[in-house]
């Protein structure tokens, strides 16, 4: 199989703005000039990501997500291959690992990251489960505290019911200061089942890697959906 990466717009990325949000600086444009998600502006996939997103907001609780975790965390659903998924999500694959190459040419296990972060998606699959769409893409945010104002479509978590819980309204909700990611619960997805898999399988990535795969939305900063 020949991948074919395209050449990033320069001109555009010389006009590239970003957004600085605490130590990170933030492009608002990728490599080809076209803008990060932008809900706000009308297309013909608006209405269905929006309703993908209304569900996720309402449905995705606390008790959802470690429901969910207890059931996917066991690993014995099916054993697939990367080449099972279908060919629009292998192209994708292909196309993040060989940007982050030429860009890392030398990290090899980002390389690999890149290659499988979406695998997780393996969740729509009939041997999965089949789970609806809401239940596994989308951003991932934290829960068991309240939900920042910045998450997108964040008008929606008005119908969660960890909305209406005051353990879960605060800024630090169930948790204490400094207790880390890895203690904290996140919304249920591709992302954190796929971080479930390279944990129960004694992945050699190192942290970072692993950081990167239950944190999906990052590589939009190299590509926007395809």
């Amino acid at each position: 199989m020949t991948v074919i990466v395209l050449e990033p717009n320069e001109s555009s990325n010389a006009e590239n703005e970003t957004a600085v949000d605490g130590e990170l600086d933030v492009p608002r444009r990728n490599a080809f000039g076209h803008d990060f998600r932008d809900f706000e502006k009308e297309s013909m996939r608006n209405a269905i990501v929006q309703e993908c997103y209304r569900k996720n907001h309402i449905y995705q609780t606390c008790e959802f997500a470690n429901k969910k975790k207890e059931e996917y965390g066991k690993l014995n659903k099916a054993e697939m291959s990367i080449w099972d998924l279908d060919e629009p999500q292998i192209d994708h694959l292909l196309q993040t690992a060989e940007a982050i190459r030429r860009d890392h040419p030398h990290e090899h296990w980002l390389h690999l990251t890149a290659l499988i972060h979406d695998l997780g998606k393996v969740l729509l699959h009939p041997a999965f489960g089949e789970e609806p769409q809401w239940c596994v893409v989308g951003d991932t945010f934290p829960l068991g505290c309240a939900f920042d104002n910045n998450i997108v479509h964040h008008q929606f978590f008005k119908e969660n019911p960890d909305s209406r819980n005051p353990a879960f309204n605060t800024k630090l909700g169930i948790y204490s200061e400094n207790i880390g990611l890895d203690n904290i619960t996140m919304s249920w997805g591709h992302a954190e089942y796929m971080y479930l898999v390279a944990k129960g399988n004694n992945t050699t990535l190192p942290p970072a890697g692993l950081f990167i795969i239950s944190n999906a939305p990052p590589w939009s900063l190299y590509f926007q959906q395809i």
